[in-house]
């Protein structure tokens, strides 16, 4: 798993943006500190949570300088559906093969629903030198980060 002080591995994916488009994470290296969200599933409770969380805080992110993204191995179509129920102004990085939920080592299996492969829940934090300066992983995926450690580390890198 990716911890902090390792090099963040790159995302090629698509991201949804009201739109969906090509998304390379290291496009975005280099204007401030990137904070990834990876999560379960669009459209269940933890996760709508979790995302409206950081949208609440998203104001504060954009003001230590940091760009907040979602990542999770749904489509960027039923993401930006997601997005738009949930008025989420942030991207979400579509992983639907699943190549970041394994280069970040958060791959689990949640059985009783149905969800195989999907990225637990996680954040990681990293640097415009593309160094990971925070690392939270979830022991249960119904657990939420800390939010304020989470921006604490947004600032700071």
């Amino acid at each position: 798993m990716v911890s902090t002080g390792d090099s963040a591995p790159d995302i090629s994916a698509t991201v949804a943006n009201g739109e969906v488009e090509e998304f390379e994470l290291s496009d975005r290296l280099g204007d401030g500190p990137v904070v990834l969200a990876f999560f379960p599933g669009a459209f269940t409770p933890p996760c709508s949570n979790e995302m409206v969380a950081l949208q609440d805080h998203l104001g504060d992110f954009e003001d230590a300088g940091a760009t907040l993204l979602g990542v999770s191995a749904d489509s960027a179509f039923s993401q930006n559906a997601f997005r738009e129920e949930e008025g989420l102004e942030f991207d979400l990085v579509s992983d639907m093969d699943r190549d970041a939920i394994e280069d970040y080592g958060v791959r689990i299996d949640i059985e009783d629903l149905g969800l195989l492969g999907v990225a637990n829940r996680s954040v990681f934090v990293v640097d415009d030198d593309g160094e990971v300066t925070y690392d939270w992983v979830a022991d249960d995926p119904t657990n939420e980060p800390d939010y304020d450690e989470l921006l604490d580390a947004a600032e700071s890198a």
